[in-house]
């Protein structure tokens, strides 16, 4: 019997590349999913070596107004064009990403009765958590989706609780990955002994990333730790000016967002990977980025991340530089339990594999879709 051939459409409203961990994480799914075409719906300019992941990429030309007066209006306009290429491409099946965004409304008031699965991200849940017509968005959406897939059951119980547990034997946990095969663990294993740690942050830099906690923790350790903050973000300038007056030129080190594959030729020359998020993180796909490539990460103690890293990882309050300082001065001071974390690690990378995600998420459209 022949295996039946998905026709998923799907989409952010974001500009077409690899731009955030969302929009990496699409490519890398749809890639990683045997048996489907997908249509994806992004933003110009479009990035040419990102498309490859889909069959077929269309732009979006209704001018994007996220916010203000005019947003019922712009998701109204957003409406119309979506249900065009719905008519053109007759998916089987819906996945919107972003629960309660504006994408996802279009999708669910034009699909008519295709099938919808919406797949939560992390900011969709904070804005609903914020705003009383983004919860209502997110309800819509939920209410019309046949299933909601989030990536951590951390994640799903907020979700539940927001809708009012209307939905909850729509909820689906399927954890995301990275293409690990990919990953490129160091050839030698770092200096043997106690000693300053070379250390990376990597992310956005934004109020909810919280790497002011990375930066002032190196005031108040016992050893002269070094950072480097990799990434762009609306705090930077801030950033570099709280290094400076801390005294910390010499061991905090900014360096631009670098595309993936660079990241992960520069991740196996650090000792530790530190992640600072101190709200909601949905998942945070850099954790396991750092951990296939041998590194031992010290992290805000988040339920979700909890969730994703147990014993594998180093937690501290969110938020706190005192905690994380002493986390990461108890690292420099113990090869051993370095070793220890680095074994747990690359053990810990391995149970999220992107191949994986694919597999549960093409499941569960298939069910869907039957």
């Amino acid at each position: 019997m022949p295996t039946k051939l998905l026709k998923i459409l799907t989409g952010i409203n974001r500009t077409a590349a690899p731009s955030s961990g969302s929009m990496i994480l699409v490519k890398d799914l749809y890639s990683a999913m045997p048996d489907i075409h997908t249509t994806f719906l992004g933003r110009a300019p479009v990035d040419q070596a990102w498309t490859a992941a889909f069959d077929q990429l269309m732009t979006l030309s209704t001018k994007k107004r996220p916010n203000g007066p005019g947003f019922d209006h712009y998701v109204d306009e957003l409406t119309r064009e979506v249900g065009e290429f719905i008519e053109k491409i007759q998916p089987s099946v819906i996945h919107a990403q972003y629960l309660g965004l504006a994408l996802s409304l279009a999708f669910t008031r034009a699909a008519g009765s295709i099938p919808i699965i919406a797949v939560a991200h992390g900011p969709d849940v904070m804005a609903a958590e914020r705003s009383t017509s983004e919860r209502e968005a997110m309800n819509e959406v939920a209410a019309a989706s046949a299933a909601i897939v989030a990536p951590t059951s951390a994640l799903a119980d907020r979700i539940d609780r927001l809708t009012k547990s209307r939905f909850t034997d729509r909820l689906a946990v399927i954890p995301w990955g990275i293409p690990l095969s990919d990953a490129r663990v160091r050839d030698q294993p770092p200096p043997t002994g106690a000693g300053p740690l070379s250390l990376v942050h990597a992310g956005r830099l934004d109020d909810n990333k919280s790497t002011i906690t990375a930066i002032e923790a190196l005031t108040l350790t016992d050893q002269p730790h070094h950072l480097t903050v990799i990434g762009e973000g609306t705090l930077r300038e801030h950033l570099e000016q709280r290094a400076m007056e801390l005294g910390l030129r010499d061991r905090v080190r900014f360096d631009p967002f670098l595309p993936r594959a660079e990241l992960w030729c520069r991740l196996p020359n650090f000792d530790a990977f530190v992640f600072t998020t101190r709200g909601l993180e949905a998942f945070g796909l850099v954790l396991i980025e750092a951990q296939a490539h041998g590194l031992p990460v010290v992290y805000s103690d988040l339920p979700g991340v909890r969730e994703i890293l147990g014993s594998a990882g180093v937690p501290y309050t969110p938020g706190d530089p005192r905690s994380l300082a002493m986390a990461l001065d108890e690292m420099g001071r113990d090869f051993h339990r370095s070793k220890t974390l680095t074994k747990a690690a690359l053990n810990n990378a391995r149970r999220y594999d992107i191949i994986t995600t694919g597999c549960q998420l093409r499941e569960l459209t298939l069910h869907v879709t039957s």
